[in-house]
Formats: structure tokens, C-alpha cells, sequence
């Protein structure tokens, strides 16, 4: 297997492993490997860049592939379920590390207590799986926000890995809590503690939200009451389309690195929204045959979105297209240009050919054909706004604050928390207002202010 830039994939807690299993099952179909790590595929691309999300390990005459991943959580149920389950063989036993305390959906316990007990234990394991790569390009963190371990220990995690691998990319795929499917009464502070870290620790974050993931389920999918697979099955098609460049041959975005230069025109502002086309309702398949425009257009519909928010109140900074299947690239690139022509006024202006184009010729399995975006909205504003009214509401009226004061914490990280969402909140105002006037003002301002030299 020729030597790829490699990715360790970290998932901490009941939501970061329960999307984890759906993604690596869903990535070893993608790459012709069986349950237990076997290739039995029969399409040479399947191997070529296999490496950068597994270690091929030679047993005997045989190959096996096992995933670069370590499986975190406070309580031990989820990871015995993963270790009991159909992929209990694939995951190197000792890359799983639980306690027994839980969390309590407590951001405080998961990031100061319980959760720094065993972060240098974690490290260990990461420092292991990291000394055996060529190139490791970096980070791919699964956790939700919501609670107290993905959201606790995650931030962490990511501020702990921030400091011992400073040049390596972060990259994180955070599950946005939401008031139709939510969990518990404390989610809003849980979220804002770790949008907080989020904005300082991480490259990219690519956000995901339950409502958006609810609303596809039912209103497209047309099932009835999601369950928990329902809405992890969709997450793992996302990220499996999102990695597909890194993971197949393809010309373009080919590691985290180049997506993030691509993505990020400003440093705090790298929250993604993701989308996927074609979701369609399984029986209505063979009824369905996309054309380039109609996935393109897909792609930015706010129904293909997974956060809830409407690009129409935005403007896309940037944003990153993947097509996968046997797909012109002048037919993708048209498709683009004529969506960027028509939709001008939700673009900025002063960031020329801000939609960067991939196209991988490997189509998903059981497709033939697909597409996925990543993009740069100002609309995701709508997201942070939506957390902060839940979190002021209670903060206000110091609500509930004793169970994270209690382990340790202090208020003054609240407040600290609030300023900073604000605060990004506004940037992302000011660039939605900007046009090429504004920014041509503001440029000449600062160099007549600039002194002589």
C-alpha cells in the first residue's frame, strides 16, 4: 500500500461511538474490507489510499486492515457494546478506554474531573498510533456537544492534542444539540462550553445538527419516528462523502490541509455546514436519476442541510463540492459556475472562485452516483444564536450552575463562553454585510494609517 498522509480518528462518548461505528462501517464497505479487517474487494482503488484511515497489519500470509481509531467514553456500555459487536474484531483492543464514573451529561466533570483522569492514558494510546504513521496529516474528532463526556472530554481532548501535535490538522465532526431532540435540560450550557474551545482549538469544524437530521429522516426519507441509527446512518454518509477525497485518488482537495486552505478565510470562522444529495425515500430508488445540475442545485438546498439554518439568510464565504460516480469534470464545473451565476447576491463577491470542485471517480455503495458540499455560510450564525438564547435564558438566573461549580469550575468560563459565541457571532455578521466597497475602505484606512517608511 503505497504510504498515504495518515488520519487517527478519535470518537469520545455515546454519540461520538455510536456515529463511529456507522462510519467505519460504511468505510469499509466503501473500501472492499470485510468485518474483520480482510480485503475482499476487487477494484484496485479501493487499496490505493486505503492508509490513511488504516494500518495495514501483516498476520501471518494474511493482510489485515485495521482503523487508525481510538474509542473513548466515561461509562463503559457503548464500547462494550462495540466490542460485542459486528466489529469487536477490527478495533485493536487496546485503543478503547472507559471508566466507570460516567459523566452525568456534565461538560465540567467530562473536561475537569473525571475526564482529566484519564487523559493521559488517552494520550498514550494516540502518541502510539501516531509514531507508526509516515505522515500523519491529523485529527478527526467525533463527538456530540450536548452532553457531558463527547462534549467535556472532547474539548479536552482537542486542546490537549492541539498542544502535543501543534502542526497537525484538527478537524472535528460535532453534533449539534437541539430542542426537538434533545436530551437533557443542561444541553445549552454543555454546547456553549465547547463551541467556546471549538473556536480557539480546532481547523475545521464540521457542524451537524438533530433537528436538520430529524427533518431529512421524516420529511425525505419518510420514516415515520428516526431512531438513533436512522440519524447516525445519515451522519456517516455525510462523513464518508466529506473523506472521500482524502480517501480515494482525486485531483483535488486531497488532504485536510488543502480542504482547510480552501475553506477558511478567517481563522475562528471554520464551522461548516455539510449537505448530501441525492437523499431520497429508499422506495421511491428506482425512480430516481439525478443530473449534475439537479445534485448541484441539491447541494444547496436548505433540505439537503445538516444544521438546521437557512443559507438564504447567509452568504457562502466558501465552499468545498465533491462528486463521486462517473461524472464529467467539465459538467461539474459548469453546473457550479451556472448555480454561482444565478444565486449571485448569496455569494461574496471579494473571494473570486470561492467553490472549489472534486471529483472522485469511486461512487458510494449502492449508488451510482453522488454529491457532497461542504460550505463556508455566514448563515450558521442562526446555530450559535439559537444555543446562546437557551444558554443566557438559564445563565441569567444562574440555573442549574452548582452541578459544574461543584467540580471545579468557574463561573467566570460562563461568561467567558458567552462573550466569545458573541463575539463570533458578530464576525460572522460583519462579513455577511461586507462588499467589495467596504472592504477596499477599510484596506486603504489601514495603510494611510500605516507609518512611513
Amino acid at each position: 500500500m503505497p504510504s498515504s498522509r495518515e488520519i487517527i480518528n478519535v470518537q469520545v462518548g455515546q454519540a461520538g461511538n455510536q456515529v463511529g461505528e456507522a462510519f467505519w462501517q460504511m468505510v469499509l464497505a466503501e473500501h472492499g474490507i470485510d468485518n474483520s479487517g480482510t480485503y475482499r474487494g476487487t477494484d484496485p482503488q479501493q487499496l490505493q489510499r486505503a492508509g490513511v484511515y488504516f494500518d495495514e497489519v501483516i498476520d501471518g500470509s494474511q493482510t489485515r486492515y485495521v482503523p487508525r481509531s481510538v474509542q473513548i467514553d466515561l461509562e463503559a456500555g457503548v464500547c462494550n457494546k462495540l466490542r460485542g459487536g459486528i466489529l469487536g474484531k477490527l478495533f485493536r483492543p487496546d485503543t478503547y478506554l472507559t471508566s466507570e464514573s460516567g459523566a452525568g451529561n456534565n461538560w465540567a466533570k467530562g473536561y475537569y474531573t473525571e475526564g482529566a483522569e484519564l487523559v493521559d492514558s488517552i494520550l498514550d494510546i494516540v502518541r502510539r498510533q501516531a509514531e507508526s504513521c509516515d505522515a500523519l496529516q491529523g485529527f478527526q474528532i467525533l463527538h456530540s456537544l450536548g452532553g457531558g463526556t463527547g462534549a467535556g472530554l472532547g474539548s479536552l481532548m482537542l486542546s490537549k492534542l492541539r498542544e502535543e501535535f501543534p502542526d497537525r490538522m484538527m478537524a472535528t465532526f460535532s453534533i449539534l444539540p437541539s430542542p426537538k431532540v434533545s436530551e437533557t435540560i443542561v444541553e445549552p450550557y454543555n454546547a456553549m462550553l465547547s463551541v467556546h474551545q471549538l473556536v480557539d482549538n480546532s481547523d475545521l469544524t464540521i457542524c451537524i445538527d438533530n433537528e436538520a437530521l430529524y427533518d431529512i429522516c421524516v420529511r425525505t426519507l419518510k420514516v415515520q419516528s428516526p431512531s438513533f441509527p436512522d440519524l447516525n446512518n445519515l451522519i456517516a454518509q455525510v462523513m464518508c462523502g466529506v473523506s472521500t477525497s482524502l480517501r480515494f485518488p482525486g485531483q483535488l482537495n486531497g488532504d485536510l490541509r488543502k480542504l482547510g486552505m480552501n475553506l477558511v478565510p478567517f481563522p475562528r470562522l471554520h464551522f461548516l455546514m455539510p449537505s448530501y444529495a441525492p437523499f431520497y425515500d429508499p422506495k421511491a430508488r428506482h425512480f430516481e436519476k439525478n443530473s449534475i445540475p439537479e445534485l448541484t442545485k441539491a447541494l444547496f438546498d436548505r433540505k439537503n442541510l445538516l444544521v438546521a439554518c437557512d443559507p438564504k439568510f447567509g452568504r457562502y464565504l466558501t465552499a468545498a463540492t465533491i462528486f463521486r460516480g462517473d461524472i464529467s469534470s467539465r459538467e461539474a464545473e459548469v453546473a457550479i459556475h451556472d448555480l454561482q451565476t444565478k444565486n449571485s447576491q448569496h455569494f461574496v463577491e471579494w473571494i473570486p472562485d470561492n467553490v472549489s470542485v472534486s471529483l472522485v471517480r469511486v461512487p458510494p455503495v449502492g449508488q451510482t452516483q453522488s454529491a457532497t458540499a461542504l460550505s463556508n455560510s455566514t448563515a450558521i450564525q442562526e446555530l450559535f444564536k439559537r444555543t446562546l438564547e437557551g444558554f443566557s435564558a438559564m445563565f441569567k438566573k444562574r440555573a442549574f450552575l452548582h452541578w459544574y461549580t461543584g467540580e471545579g469550575m468557574d463561573i467566570m468560563e460562563f461568561s467567558e463562553a458567552e462573550n466569545n459565541t458573541r463575539d463570533l457571532i458578530a464576525e460572522y455578521q460583519q462579513y455577511q454585510e461586507a462588499t467589495n466597497d467596504v472592504e477596499e475602505e477599510a484596506y486603504e484606512e489601514e495603510v494611510s494609517e500605516a507609518p512611513e517608511q
